[in-house]
């Protein structure tokens, strides 16, 4: 009835698990650095939800923009 993994097939297993992480490393970082929650990396794996977060990355404006505007219009002005 079933069969267990053979050595060839845990190899693959592996390499497509490493391959995965190495490939979602970015986008957890991307999405860290404009001030969204990291775990929104996982998306990109997503067929077409990935197309709807680059564009939501490409044109919408970033939490860390907010922040940075908002903390330059709280400081004094120097002249």
């Amino acid at each position: 009835m079933y069969r267990s993994l053979g050595m060839p097939e845990v190899i693959v297993l592996i390499i497509v698990v490493v391959v995965s992480i190495v490939c979602m490393l970015p986008w957890f970082f991307i999405y860290k650095k404009a001030g969204y929650h990291p775990a929104m990396g996982c998306l990109m794996f997503i067929p077409l939800v990935n197309l709807v977060m680059m564009f939501i990355l490409a044109f919408t404006e970033w939490p860390i923009e907010l922040e940075l505007r908002s903390l330059r219009i709280s400081m004094p002005q120097n002249p």
